[in-house]
């Protein structure tokens, strides 16, 4: 009765009720709401969506619901901002798309995450960079925009993702792209998320697309499109030579709403329950512990690590991990962590006969003048991310549609760039693209500055092994085809010396990283699968008004890169959170290879 008299005596005092507050106990039980616009009131400030996580896919979120004026949404973000003020690129290390690799070296945007010694892999820890700023990973990643195969939906569908196949899908790429090259049945004309292709002209990736024709690869225009299968050349997300992350497509056009509040360097640590049901998050910024209060839902978009991990620091999870961590339990979901997939990959890499790759663009001379062309102008070699060409294929026969992919770059990589090339070389990164190993995530504590234990369980099965010795066979043989006859010097990686399945085995062991595609790890599906953690309308199962939007509920892996599928559940998810009708496209067709039964 004490704190009912207390609430209505303040909406007396405040006349304009700006801002719905919560008066609640220490422990966030909520007790009364009240109306306040006081600035200086340190109560904990009420929104009808709070979005934990402004990455590939919170940005969406936060601009597709604060569309309403009269929904308000707050959108938390660990990181900081990414920094882009009146065209006076601040942080240009993401901004200039050749400046990926200075993101991945260091923690500054960077969750900076490793995963544990790997025991198929000679014991390895692998390096995992995630990204940790407005964009996040959109704003560290290669910036290769690949949607995956239609039949990874379909499988989608099949796997308990009812809705989400590829006439369901579809619409959703399309609605959140513009592509340069305008409008079709495949591609966006009118979205948010500005792609387009390279423009180095590079022989090098003329001669790439060229030698897989030589090796019997059809040529595909758009791997988005119609045909996925073949080689050619790769959609980016770069607009007017910058670098097109979530942030700036879709968070900076929506920050001058006065319904959307976006609040940086917030580590949530954990979900605030009472009962079963969420109504809000609890938060560090700047050393404070704070919370916010969500009327209608929280929404968890932190990616395929940290909304498991939240989940789990809340109380959502196994429930017999979570007791041995004294956390207590909300909802016992088995699911949560488990199912983990990422795409490994591969470095085939070549000696150039000829000084033309990016080599001396990597001299500190000639970087300074690249970088004061895209200062400027934004144009030459600072204004791509050099992977331009690539391509689609299957490994054998019968394989129903592409399962490995190549990503062609006419330089060298060494160390994720964290060392400098020594020669003239250009190489091909290549994986299978749908592993059937999986690992797991778990908490390492309930302490929420420290990192999950990350568990791949990389090349753990035989197929696995022998996908990557195709990967390595398969390479060679495009490099081999008289296209790079002017330019092929020695082989580097993995060299001549390595032939035999078994020394291809160990070199790979020795040298595969990952990709930077971790997914799969808040699975959605059906309330009967006993893995699934949400529904096909992204909501967490055995709870209420929770839901996780991001890579991490992918059923399964897609084929292909991660940015733009994420960007597309975050678009459909809009539509499911708002209540309108989902789109629909039937009957897209998709190419079929003449001759899958019998060749590879």
């Amino acid at each position: 009765m004490f704190y009912t008299k207390l609430a209505n005596g303040l909406n007396q005092l405040d006349k304009m009720l700006a801002r719905r507050c919560f008066l609640a106990t220490p422990s966030g039980r909520v007790l009364c709401s009240y109306y306040s616009t006081w600035p200086a009131a340190k109560m904990s400030p009420s929104f009808h969506y709070v979005i934990v996580g402004a990455g590939s896919a919170g940005c969406v979120l936060a601009n597709r619901l604060s569309e309403n004026k009269d929904e308000s949404v707050l959108l938390l973000e660990a990181g900081p901002k990414d920094l882009l003020l009146n065209s006076t690129r601040l942080s240009w290390k993401i901004h200039m798309p050749a400046a990926l690799t200075y993101n991945l070296c260091h923690d500054k945007y960077n969750w900076f995450y490793h995963t544990t010694p790997q025991r198929h892999m000679d014991r390895r820890v692998m390096y995992w960079p995630r990204g940790r700023v407005w964009g996040g990973s959109s704003s560290l990643n290669a910036m290769v925009y690949i949607r995956g195969h239609a039949e990874d939906y379909n499988r989608w569908h099949q796997e308990g993702a009812t809705g989400w196949n590829y006439e369901h899908c579809l619409p959703y790429f399309k609605k959140a792209q513009t592509h340069e090259l305008g409008a079709d049945r495949y591609r966006g004309g009118s979205g948010p998320l500005h792609v387009s292709r390279g423009k180095t002209d590079h022989p090098l990736h003329h001669a790439f697309i060229q030698a897989g024709q030589q090796a019997g690869y059809p040529f595909t225009d758009d791997m988005n499109g119609y045909q996925q299968e073949g080689v050619g050349w790769m959609d980016m997300t770069i607009y007017k030579g910058t670098r097109w992350s979530t942030a700036s497509a879709y968070l900076r056009p929506a920050l001058a709403r006065p319904n959307l509040t976006a609040q940086v360097r917030c580590l949530t640590t954990k979900i605030l329950f009472q009962g079963s049901k969420a109504f809000g998050v609890e938060y560090i910024q700047n050393g404070e512990k704070k919370k916010a209060f969500a009327e209608k839902q929280v929404i968890l978009s932190g990616g395929a690590i940290n909304s498991p991990q939240v989940l789990m620091l809340s109380g959502v999870g196994n429930a017999d991990d979570l007791k041995k961590l004294d956390i207590p339990i909300v909802s016992h979901l088995p699911g949560v962590g488990s199912n983990l997939q990422d795409h490994l990959e591969i470095y085939v890499q070549q000696e150039c006969t000829k000084p033309i790759t990016l080599y001396k663009a990597q001299k500190p001379t000639q970087m300074m003048k690249i970088g004061l062309e895209w200062l400027l102008k934004q144009t030459g070699y600072g204004a791509t991310a050099h992977l331009e060409s690539g391509g689609f294929i299957r490994s054998r026969a019968s394989v129903t549609h592409p399962d490995v992919q190549f990503h062609f770059l006419p330089s060298m990589v060494v160390d994720h760039g964290r060392a400098k090339p020594k020669m003239e070389a250009f190489q091909v990164h290549v994986g299978p693209m749908r592993s059937t190993s999986k690992g797991s995530l778990k908490l390492k504590s309930k302490n929420p500055l420290e990192h999950p234990i990350i568990e791949p369980n990389y090349l753990s099965t035989e197929e696995d092994v022998w996908e990557f010795r195709q990967c390595v066979k398969l390479s060679r043989e495009i490099f081999a085809q008289r296209a790079f006859d002017e330019f092929r010097g020695r082989e580097l990686l993995p060299g001549s010396q390595v032939q035999s399945d078994r020394e291809i085995d160990a070199f790979v062991r020795q040298k595969a990283d990952s990709a930077y595609h971790p997914s799969c790890t808040c699975k959605m599906g059906q309330p009967t699968d006993p893995m699934a953690v949400v529904d096909p309308e992204a909501r967490v199962l055995g709870v209420e008004n929770l839901r996780v939007v991001d890579a991490s509920i992918m059923p399964s892996m897609v084929s292909g890169n991660l940015n733009a599928p994420t960007i597309m559940i975050a678009e459909k998810a809009a539509d499911a959170i708002k209540g309108v009708p989902t789109l629909q496209d039937p009957g897209i067709p998709v190419y079929q290879p003449p001759t899958m039964e019998r060749q590879q």
